[in-house]
């Protein structure tokens, strides 16, 4: 499986810092707000990412425009996969999609279903989530949704 890290061209030193500098994410129409909590002053380190097929493809800061790889801002989005996930279903809702069932009634169907609960366990990914959010299998098929 290949994952929205593989698919960017970046060096490792941005892997890097996209992993321990103190970003801050806020879900904005179907993109991405990233502040770097990293700086002295932050409120003058946000920049807008991108997101299309579940990739940051850009960013509004100086060195995505600038260098030919990805930039440490769409590199710390594409290794948070709850956040991608995030934005996928804003973008749905966005797009005219309605969410079909509740979290309260998604759990209901998932214990009165006629299937084996083995068999829905096979297809699950979301106890490597963090946060409550659920795998896509589970958004997908309406055995979970995501948290308030």
């Amino acid at each position: 499986m290949t994952t929205p890290l593989d698919r960017l061209q970046t060096t490792n030193r941005v892997r890097k810092r996209a992993q321990y500098e103190a970003f801050e994410f806020e879900l904005r129409n179907g993109s991405v707000r990233v502040r770097n909590g990293s700086h002295a002053d932050p409120e003058n380190h946000e920049y807008t990412i991108r997101i299309e097929d579940d990739l940051p493809t850009a960013c509004t800061c100086p060195a995505d425009m600038k260098y030919s790889g990805a930039c440490k801002h769409r590199v710390a989005v594409a290794i948070r996969q709850p956040i991608l996930d995030a934005v996928r279903h804003q973008q749905v809702l966005a797009d005219g999609g309605v969410r079909s069932r509740t979290s309260s009634q998604s759990h209901d169907s998932e214990k009165n279903s006629e299937e084996p609960a083995d068999a829905e366990d096979d297809a699950c990914d979301c106890a490597d989530l963090s946060g409550g959010f659920p795998c896509w299998e589970c958004y997908r098929s309406g055995r979970r949704d995501f948290p308030e």
